[in-house]
């Protein structure tokens, strides 16, 4: 079996520097720097929104030093709020998770009844290093990233 571990919960949001100032001052959560702002191909092809821009930042959460994070991200084209979830909606939007093999925990999901969402994407971060990802979803529509990260 692999090794997994909980990553973060994705919140979208639509002032996202706003709503992670609420997180900091009211439960002590601390950023986690750098802020990302990512945009480009990767992005287009991960969420399959044309020319998607995501800004915000991730916040370690109370109790933890190097534990889950909480996601706070922005979008534009302007988040939405539907009643067909998409990946971008305002609110909560994705739990992410770190695996060994991102294909591998893919087709596992599958099997269970899940569904591969965008395609599997890899980028290097110079700072962070190689990010191998997937958005999914579970059986009953839920975002869920699945997520490799090596140096």
């Amino acid at each position: 079996m692999q090794n997994i571990k909980y990553v973060h919960t994705n919140l979208i949001a639509k002032d996202w520097k706003s709503l992670s100032k609420f997180y900091i001052e009211v439960f002590g959560c601390k950023p986690t720097y750098p802020e990302r702002d990512l945009s480009g191909d990767w992005i287009d092809k991960i969420t399959e929104i044309k020319g998607a821009r995501q800004r915000g930042i991730h916040l370690s959460l109370p109790g933890y030093e190097n534990g889950p994070t909480l996601e706070i991200f922005e979008y534009s084209p302007e988040n939405l709020r539907s009643s067909e979830p998409s990946i971008n909606m305002q609110g909560f939007g994705h739990i992410a998770f770190h695996v060994d093999d991102v294909e591998e925990i893919l087709k596992t999901l599958i099997t269970h009844g899940g569904k591969h969402f965008g395609e599997v994407v890899r980028k290097e971060y110079p700072e962070l290093g190689l990010l191998t990802a997937a958005y999914t979803k579970d059986p009953e529509g839920n975002f869920i990233e699945l997520q490799n990260w090596k140096k």
